[in-house]
């Protein structure tokens, strides 16, 4: 009876995994799949730069200003409902996507597709963390960490690849189908059961967190095509901090705050932040300019450059699932400083050995900042899980998620005007062990990687999870029986 029990579960277990796993996937996939095929929309439709630019940003704006949202509101609502809600409303975009005539429903469809994936990663991560047993949550976040990671990698070169050739609506529609596939198993293995708690959302609170973090992500990306300088970039910046300390000052004057203050009390969550928005810099850092230096200093196209990142997606697909166990062993604080030192010495390498010579170290380096991302990544998660009171897991792991988001925005943005400056200089590496004649800009761009990372290593040393966490959100007996 026990075994049968035992086997049932594992089997819902696995059923909740399979489901989550390929959502987070593909939302993840279409926040850049389209990338390569933006030559192609703006002669069909003749559209300006800054007019295509809005078929990302729309995109981007939604998913940064929703993350954090979805998180609060889960600790109210249902996540079979929320979740629902979210394929339902990407696939609407995607359709919208799919038949646009023009460019404005096409920046329409990709603001509805964007409401709808901000709400995926967070909540995949919280339902690991409320439905799975504590042995297995470690190996549920690595898995969904795992399609995050591979979707962030694979989005230009699976875009680029299908778009060529059956062109740029079959994204969208294929988009559709999956998430239409998607529903019914979401509905089934997710429970509808809203969490215990009470009490009011405060939307003015949240409406400011994202507008501010939304206006971040904005100007982070009008910089990476017009510079800090241009207007628009440092006015969403400025109006970004004026809604962040409007926030900030309503959290601590409220009965009900958006985010409570206490959430913050924790040193763990704290250095958690740091960590995340930091780590994220150089992975998106890395997963944007390596394949840059890869073009432009090893000659490659952009579809060969592609096959070099390769070994990386599959590398942290296959590893996420045994960072649990790994934790287990040697720790959190252990393992987060292990990966950031990887991190670290893979952006050294690519600052001191790509040169053009071969296309080998471009390949080890992103290779190893991907796995060593993956290890950061998938222990704060469960690090900071594992702290938050159940009735701050929700808004918790958004605000994380949010964290990290942004730091994906900024990464390329800050190393983008770095490179731009040192190639309109024209002056040597930085780095005295860089013996290559072209690509010096590259090579700062990594040496900067590094000096990140070894900030990161400073504000994770002072990470120290209690022996014994805090369990995440209790699972009623009703949820228990959806995934038992």
């Amino acid at each position: 009876m026990t075994s049968t029990s035992t086997t049932g579960r594992t089997r819902s277990e696995l059923a909740l995994l399979a489901v989550l796993m390929p959502a987070i996937l593909v939302t993840v996939t279409a926040s850049d799949m389209v990338n390569l095929m933006l030559p192609t929309i703006k002669e069909e439709f003749g559209a300006s730069e800054a007019e295509l630019a809005w078929i990302v940003t729309g995109f981007l704006l939604m998913f940064s200003v929703g993350i954090p949202l979805y998180g609060r509101i889960s600790d109210r609502v249902g996540l079979r409902r929320l979740f629902a809600f979210a394929l339902l409303t990407y696939a609407a975009g995607s359709l919208i996507c799919a038949v646009s005539p023009n460019l404005a429903v096409l920046v329409t469809g990709r603001i509805v597709t964007g409401i709808g994936a901000a709400a995926i990663p967070v909540l995949a991560i919280i339902a690991v963390t409320r439905l799975l047993p504590p042995e297995k949550r470690g190996m549920g976040i690595g898995v969904v960490s795992a399609g995050a990671g591979v979707g962030t990698a694979a989005g230009p070169t699976v875009g680029g690849g299908i778009g060529q050739l059956l062109g740029w609506p079959a994204l969208f529609w294929i988009m559709l189908v999956v998430s239409l596939l998607l529903l019914p198993a979401a509905w089934r293995v997710l429970p509808d059961e809203a969490p215990d708690g009470g009490g009011k959302i405060d939307l003015p609170g949240g409406v400011l967190l994202g507008l501010g973090a939304g206006l971040v992500l904005f100007g982070m990306t009008q910089a990476q095509v017009s510079g800090f300088t241009a207007a628009l970039s440092w006015g969403s910046l400025v109006i970004a901090v004026a809604s962040l300390v409007l926030f900030g000052w309503r959290t601590v004057r409220v009965e009900q705050p958006f985010v409570p203050p206490s959430l913050f009390a924790n040193r763990v969550y704290r250095t958690s932040l740091f960590v995340a928005f930091l780590a994220m810099v150089v992975n998106l850092g890395g997963l944007v300019f390596v394949p840059l230096l890869l073009v432009e200093v090893n000659g490659l196209t952009p579809g060969e450059g592609a096959l070099v990142m390769i070994p990386a997606g599959v590398a942290t697909a296959l590893l996420s699932p045994l960072i649990g166990r790994l934790v287990d062993r040697v720790g959190t604080q252990a393992t987060v400083l292990s990966g950031l030192t990887l991190i670290g010495l893979s952006a050294l390498a690519l600052s001191t050995f790509t040169d053009g010579s071969s296309v080998l170290p471009a390949g080890a380096g992103i290779l190893g900042i991907s796995i060593g991302f993956i290890l950061v990544m998938t222990t704060i998660i469960g690090a900071a899980a594992g702290e938050l009171p159940a009735e701050q897991a929700g808004v918790g792991l958004g605000i994380l998620q949010g964290a990290q988001f942004l730091g994906a925005g900024t990464g390329p943005a800050v190393f983008g005007v770095l490179v731009s400056a040192r190639q309109q200089s024209g002056s040597g590496a930085v780095n005295p062990l860089y013996s290559g004649d072209e690509g010096a800009a590259y090579s700062d761009v990594f040496l900067a990687m590094t000096a990140v990372v070894v900030l990161t290593l400073a504000v994770a040393s002072r990470m120290r999870p209690t022996k014994t966490a805090a369990a995440p959100a209790a699972v009623p007996a009703e949820a228990a029986d959806t995934v038992g």
